[in-house]
């Protein structure tokens, strides 16, 4: 039997990684696209996971709370 020892199966891990790679990109192309269109940042988080972030949240503002008068 022949065998291609660790450099073979370095090689095939790598392979798995690039396929699974691909297939996260294939899964979250279309909301990942429409985020980006938007202005949107997109951070990964797992396998076909993502966080959608828009950034004008950052500039809304907390009203300051009115103290309540109490007689």
């Amino acid at each position: 039997m022949y065998s291609q020892g660790t450099k073979g199966l370095s090689r095939i891990k790598s392979r798995i990684q690039e396929l699974i790679a691909w297939a996260d990109r294939e899964i979250c192309m279309e909301p990942d696209e429409f985020a980006h269109r938007r202005g949107w940042t997109v951070a990964r988080t797992g396998f076909g996971a993502r966080c959608y972030r828009d950034p004008r949240f950052d500039q809304l503002k907390v009203t300051a709370r009115v103290p309540e008068e109490v007689s």
